[in-house]
């Protein structure tokens, strides 16, 4: 049986079979201490019975930035207070068992009890797999962020789609208004 549980220190030593998958953005141990620091209840691994690492979720929730790797962020005034998923990846033996929608479910609940407007997440235009499954997850395409992911050996810089569902305290769902038009990294706030 698959086990839910917080993020530790320990599983940095231990998710790697996670973070070699090449769609997976990787980070510094430091960038995943700060996360684990500020927002534990955002860090979510998936283990599986054998003790194996299946994934991970982390966000947070945002008071006026953009917020399971995750965080809260945003300002609560503007209507933007909100859950950010960070990195959601899962390892490829363990795909197509539901555990992405679990995780992200669990982050929507979380988000959901800090009162935040909306959850969003960034995900690379060319990954048609992860578009597709925050699709039916109820996620939809907010706005197209040009050249937001850097690329590697010489190749251009890769867009970014903005994905948000709305949460119950956008009731008239002006979150997930799209962008009539695409925005810069510097644009966003």
């Amino acid at each position: 049986m698959t086990t839910l549980r917080a993020f530790t220190c320990d599983d940095l030593f231990r998710f790697n079979n996670i973070n070699l998958d090449p769609l997976t953005e990787t980070y510094g141990i430091p960038f995943y201490l700060q996360y684990l620091a500020h927002w534990p209840e955002y860090f979510i691994v998936a283990e599986a019975p054998g003790g194996e690492l299946m994934g991970y979720s982390a966000a947070t929730l945002i008071l006026r930035t953009f917020a399971v790797m995750g965080k809260a962020e945003g300002s609560v005034a503007r209507e933007e207070w909100h859950g950010h998923v960070t990195a959601l990846s899962v390892a490829p033996e363990f795909r197509r068992l539901g555990l992405a929608a679990k995780l992200m479910e669990l982050l929507e609940e979380i988000s959901e009890k800090k009162g935040g407007f909306f959850v969003d997440l960034f995900v690379r235009v060319s990954n048609q797999v992860a578009v597709n499954m925050y699709k039916q997850l109820g996620y939809s395409v907010y706005r197209t962020v040009l050249e937001y992911y850097s690329a590697s050996s010489g190749e251009p810089d890769e867009d970014a789609y903005d994905m948000r569902k709305a949460l119950s305290r956008d009731t008239e769902k002006k979150s997930v208004i799209p962008l009539p038009h695409p925005v810069r990294p510097e644009d966003i706030e």
